[in-house]
């Protein structure tokens, strides 16, 4: 059966809440990213950093005072009272929390373990329960008394992608009427860190498919979706996932897992690929990423298919980023986008000629006007870890 996406939270260095997001990421309103506060391997480090006052925490359980938990309280404030509503209709029982993530609260552990370090005791701030990769789904499932179904789901940049699948088959098994799903991440120390080791980050912002690419930045956002099976304007019309396990960290330089994902979201959507109108790539602007995307993508759509980028934007959020990005496919087909614009590529224009050509769009560029919409968004992971999602105007 078809599952909706009925409502919509999110945060991220593009700012908080739908209108102000679609006006940036649709007007092409610069990009989200900024200074990192301090020094990584020697290096000043742009980052995707939100912000904004985030909401407080003072009356929530020790175990869950993290700034990832604060993120995602944000989104979830956006759609509390759609939340209210399927509490009142479904009953507690019936609504499910599926959430993606990869840092959880990893930096207020770090912190901690840095005190009993330096220290040689951790400091009353400290709880194991923040860096518990199960605690975004704990956290609101405690905060709104469900007892539904609740798990959290960590495969690195797939994660809330995955929720959003999972969050699908939970609906279609009848183990609930409703259910909250996306993902969240926050900036800190360790991923900056890991990610500079691994010689994949820029000092400057970063810049996909480019020839002059030369590693991602990293991002912050938290993206929430209340998913059902009763009709709204928008659904999550198909979902592809493969693992092809090539590598701990590098893709498979074929594309092969790449490719199953999408073509499997087209056949579960029971859509050709010159139907889709337009394509959120993974795009991270390493050169193994994109070399790899951009095969994929040729051998899926031969015929082209207008695409783009958004981490210049936002940063790579990792296991926020299927959701922010599948959110910025909701945002383009909602009523947020009466122009009907695409998000653009944010580039430097020079093509590399060693990749295939791609139909990378530049700001002001519009949906086709006919027949219903579709797009797709790709997430690929560690591990060879990928998927695809189908969003569309509900059929």
């Amino acid at each position: 059966m078809t599952a909706y996406l009925n409502a919509l939270g999110l945060i991220c260095a593009l700012g908080r809440g739908k209108a102000e997001v679609a006006r940036r990421l649709l007007g092409g309103d610069g990009s989200g990213m900024q200074p990192y506060p301090k020094a990584v391997t020697g290096r000043q480090l742009p980052v995707g950093a939100v912000t904004e006052k985030l909401p407080s925490l003072a009356d929530t359980p020790l175990q869950h005072a993290t700034r990832n938990n604060q993120m995602l309280l944000a989104a979830i404030e956006e759609i509390e009272a759609d939340l209210h509503e399927a509490i009142a209709r479904f009953g507690r029982s019936r609504i499910g929390v599926v959430m993606g993530t990869s840092t959880t609260g990893i930096q207020e552990a770090t912190q901690g373990i840095t005190d009993l370090v330096r220290e040689g005791q951790l400091p009353s701030s400290y709880h194991y329960g923040h860096q518990e990769l199960s605690a975004p789904a704990s956290f609101l499932s405690e905060r709104l008394q469900l007892s539904g179904p609740s798990y959290s789901i960590s495969t690195a940049c797939t994660s809330s992608a995955r929720a959003l699948l999972s969050a699908k088959r939970l609906l279609d098994a009848g183990l609930c009427d409703a259910v909250i799903c996306g993902g969240v991440d926050t900036l800190c120390d360790l991923t900056l860190q890991g990610f500079s080791a691994l010689e994949a980050t820029s000092e400057r912002i970063c810049n996909p498919y480019s020839v002059n690419r030369d590693g991602i930045n990293i991002g912050e956002a938290a993206a929430v979706f209340l998913m059902t099976q009763e009709s709204a304007p928008v659904a999550l019309l198909g979902a592809g996932a493969s693992s092809d396990a090539h590598h701990i960290s590098a893709p498979d330089p074929q594309g092969l897992g790449a490719i199953e994902a999408m073509r499997k979201a087209l056949s579960s959507a029971a859509t050709q690929a010159e139907q889709i109108g337009y394509l959120n790539l993974h795009g991270t602007a390493t050169r193994h990423n994109d070399a790899m995307e951009s095969l994929a993508v040729a051998a899926v759509f031969p015929s082209g298919v207008p695409c783009s980028s958004s981490k210049p934007l936002t940063g790579h959020t990792l296991g926020a980023a299927g959701a922010l990005e599948a959110a910025f496919c909701w945002l383009a087909l909602s009523e947020h986008n009466p122009a009907r614009l695409l998000p653009p590529h944010r580039w430097d224009g020079q093509q590399d000629a060693e990749l295939p050509r791609m139909n990378l769009i530049a700001a002001g560029t519009t949906m086709a006007a006919a027949g219903q919409r579709r797009m797709m968004t790709n997430s690929f992971a560690f591990g060879g870890n990928n998927i695809s999602l189908i969003l569309g105007d509900a059929p």
